[in-house]
């Protein structure tokens, strides 16, 4: 019986013989790179994201850079919107930008995570695949991959609304919020690669993580700050344009939209891309993914 068998799903892709491999100079696609298919050092699982997505950083750039634009021309519509309806009210200006930016951050964020997790598969699969082929998938896993979404927003609004009230809880809270979060770490992978329901990808991924929940969760938190280092220059390019064109209200609105979207699309693709190893090494130590078993003759 094959490893998701157990959960309830059919058994997933073997990456090493799976479909016929395509040539990527037929499909116009750069020379696959491999993730290694067996258990990963903790560096490794820290390399391999940006490895991933290095080969295929036009097609990333693609959809980040259009989705990017669609969140920043919203914002900016939703605000001018509620600044009209107010009579230019700062307080409802701020307020507007401010949640209209968490509101469209999240969905690029959930487009991003949609197309980075199955790119990423290909690549284990060696078999890599471009914009098209990776729409499909988040298309066809569109619903799953909400119900996770929706769950992990939950769960993390519901943990920080305990451990708030008391400041000396809050550390306490984020600790036991990264712990939570590493159980469902490689809940994404599984759902694209197992083609499985979002309940069943969810216990996957907790039986997956079963004895690794620290570690993953020190994964997430060593990328996130890694990731957080594009902030400050950000930041100062910012404050250096909005000196060249004035403080206006406006240019100030969609400088820092930009900068708080920028930094957004940037943690969710380095995140996404590492759920993918990360999800590889953890087959590979519970389930043996990587130990090929011999055919018999005539078995096919």
């Amino acid at each position: 019986m094959f490893p998701g068998e157990a959960a309830g799903a059919g058994p997933s892709p073997d990456p090493a013989r799976g479909a016929v491999r395509l040539d990527p100079a037929d499909v116009g696609l750069d020379a696959p790179e491999s993730i290694p298919l067996r258990p990963l050092g903790f560096r490794e699982l820290l390399d391999l994201p940006f490895a991933l997505i290095q080969p295929q950083i036009a097609t990333l750039a693609a959809v980040c850079g259009i989705g990017f634009a669609v969140a920043e021309t919203a914002v900016l519509a939703i605000t001018a919107a509620v600044s009209s309806a107010t009579g230019g009210s700062d307080a409802g200006i701020a307020w507007t930008a401010i949640l209209a930016t968490a509101l469209c951050g999240g969905a690029l964020r959930f487009v991003v995570r949609g197309i980075t997790v199955p790119i990423g598969l290909a690549r284990v699969r060696q078999q890599p695949i471009g914009v098209r082929a990776a729409l499909a998938e988040f298309a066809g896993r569109f619903g799953g991959l909400l119900i996770l979404q929706i769950r992990y927003t939950l769960v993390g609004l519901g943990v920080l609304a305990l451990g708030i009230p008391l400041i000396i809880t809050v550390p306490l809270s984020l600790l036991w919020l990264g712990w939570l979060r590493a159980r469902q770490f490689a809940s994404v992978p599984a759902l694209f690669e197992e083609k499985v329901p979002a309940g069943i990808a969810s216990r996957r991924a907790r039986t997956l993580a079963s004895g690794a929940e620290w570690r993953l969760a020190r994964l997430s938190w060593t990328l996130r700050l890694v990731s957080l280092l594009l902030a400050p220059p950000l930041i100062g390019l910012m404050l250096f344009v909005a000196d060249i064109s004035g403080t206006h209200l406006w240019p100030v609105i969609a400088l820092a939209v930009a900068t708080a979207l920028a930094v957004f699309v940037f943690t969710e693709l380095v995140e996404s891309a590492a759920r993918v190893p990360a999800y590889v090494d953890r087959r590979c130590r519970r389930e043996a993914w990587d130990v090929r078993l011999p055919v018999p003759e005539g078995v096919r």
